[in-house]
């Protein structure tokens, strides 16, 4: 239970704060750090210390010539203050004019809106004159906010928010969002964030000028405030104990760990400007690493992911995990040190060099295995065959030989064979070879003198055909008649020797090259271009 509002009332504005603090408007420039009070607030009449202080603050943004503020109150039942500078906010105010409203907000350089108490909409110009009242297109409207675009509103209900063209008097667009608490434009007013208790919504303005969600994040405590990043569409936020980002395609993350809850006031660079509970002015360093790599990654600015991945300390299972998921296995590698991740991120990428060169290092048969297929798959037959000869599967290394038309291996491999005993082995790789007196000759040891006796006959080896014929004849068997029409099986003659064969186009990433092998360097990950699958 509180009785007074700990977050401070305040707004941004062309590199300005304005904010509430002892009942006095206080003007904080963010560059020069001048701080100086502008103008002070009248005291309520309701009780002192039960709510009637001062609960938004509004400078009018669509004005750049005079200077306007709106400062509404529920105070007797809610009322605002409209503030007139004139030319200068160094000056005294012009004009204060008060009203009885539940909320208010400016809609144009010379008009604002109030919702009354009886849930109407009052269009006023800058002398507190109603100039037009308008009903509200949904039911239970009980707050406006600023929309960024003249001659629109945001209007709160208990599930959605509206954006609301009060002159054409209809609904351009509307986000389910329940009980938004506060609004935040960015800078360039493409994009927005809708806060409430334990959620933030993130929507961007579209070329017809509508309001589209693209993200949001759920938290379970409350969140206090946040600000976009003043050059890049970064929105920060903050908890109660952390400060967090989110991006426009739903990326979030942890930026640091906070001590006491802070209200975000403007982000530049690796500052994050703040109000605390007491209404000072604080700036808290933080480290947008994270969020920054994966903006570049979501437009494709390559080059700023490569200074990052130079640059950076940027690690950790999370960042691997999100350049997985994101299709970005080449860019993971560069942060991996374990060499079993190092070469499942390799295979991902069809970087058949790196994943041989950890291969080597773990000498475990099953990375060859995979390494065998990837590399089979890009047509790359000498790495095929190594990883085949660190496997000993013959059988497939034997058929590796016979489709790239290397005899002189293949006779190897009928060597091998004969001195492992392995019978299909030496049959098949005679097969291979087109030598039938071989063939004939595994058949005999293997006891099957009638197939023995056919492939002799078969192929014309008569001397050796007669031998076996005595020996079928000796054994009581009767030789087999060999067909008319058999002729000579021969396996067909390689078109191409030697070489790889002509590989499968592995498109190359932007990540490769030059720009690789220094990141490969910084990050001690080895000088291994990857490759992205095409």
């Amino acid at each position: 239970f509180k009785l007074e509002r700990e977050r401070p009332p305040f707004d941004v504005c062309r590199g300005q704060l304005f904010y509430v603090k002892d009942r006095y408007i206080r003007l904080h420039e963010f560059g020069s750090g001048r701080d100086v009070p502008i103008n002070s607030l009248r005291r309520s009449n309701s009780t002192p210390g039960l709510g009637g202080g001062p609960r938004q603050l509004q400078y009018n943004a669509y004005s750049p010539q005079e200077h306007f503020m709106l400062v509404t109150s529920e105070a007797d039942g809610g009322t605002y203050e409209l503030i007139a500078f004139g030319a200068g906010l160094s000056s005294e105010p012009t004009d204060t004019r008060r009203g009885a409203g539940l909320s208010a907000a400016f809609v144009a350089r010379n008009r604002f809106v109030v919702l009354d108490r009886n849930r109407q909409l009052l269009v006023k110009n800058m002398q507190n004159d109603v100039v037009k009242k308008i009903n509200p297109p949904i039911g239970g409207v009980d707050a406006v906010f600023y929309a960024g675009m003249a001659g629109r509103v945001l209007l709160r209900s208990d599930d959605k928010v509206v954006l609301f063209d009060q002159q054409a008097r209809k609904v351009v667009s509307e986000l389910a969002v329940q009980r938004v608490r506060y609004v935040v434009w960015s800078r360039d007013g493409s994009h927005v964030a809708l806060l409430a208790k334990h959620s933030v919504v993130l929507a961007r303005v579209t070329a017809l000028k509508q309001l589209e969600q693209v993200s949001s994040a759920s938290e379970s405590v409350n969140v206090k405030g946040g600000g976009w990043d003043a050059q890049r569409p970064v929105f920060v936020y903050t908890t109660v104990n952390h400060i967090k980002y989110l991006l426009a395609n739903g990326d979030s993350g942890i930026v640091r760990g906070l001590e006491a809850p802070v209200y975000v006031t403007h982000v530049q660079g690796q500052q994050l400007y703040c109000l605390d509970r007491e209404g000072k002015t604080r700036t808290i360093g933080i480290d947008l690493t994270e969020a920054l790599f994966k903006l570049a990654l979501e437009e494709r600015n390559y080059p700023q992911v490569m200074h990052t991945v130079q640059n950076s300390r940027l690690c950790g299972e999370g960042v691997i995990s999100f350049l997985q998921e994101k299709g970005y296995p080449e860019v993971a590698l560069h942060f991996v040190q374990d060499k079993e991740t190092r070469f499942r991120l390799a295979i991902a990428c069809g970087n058949v060099e790196v994943a041989m060169q950890v291969a080597y290092e773990l000498s475990d048969p099953k990375l060859w295995e995979s390494l065998a297929r990837e590399a089979l798959r890009q047509g790359n037959h000498e790495v095929v065959e190594m990883s085949y000869q660190k496997t000993k599967d013959f059988e497939r290394l034997s058929f590796l030989y016979l489709l790239t038309g290397n005899v002189e291996k293949l006779q190897k491999m009928l060597k091998i064979a004969d001195r492992r005993g392995d019978v299909m082995s030496r049959f098949h790789n005679a097969l291979f070879l087109g030598d039938a007196e071989e063939r004939t000759q595994v058949l005999e040891a293997a006891g099957q003198l009638s197939l023995a006796y056919l492939t002799a006959a078969t192929h014309g080896l008569d001397d050796l055909a007669a031998s076996l014929r005595e020996r079928l004849d000796a054994s009581g068997l009767t030789a087999p008649e060999v067909a008319p029409g058999a002729e000579l099986l021969q396996p067909p003659t390689p078109i191409m020797r030697g070489d790889n064969w002509p590989q499968l186009r592995v498109t190359k990433g932007p990540f490769t090259g030059a720009e690789a092998a220094a990141a490969a360097s910084a990050g001690g990950v080895g000088g291994a271009a990857p490759r992205r699958r095409g």
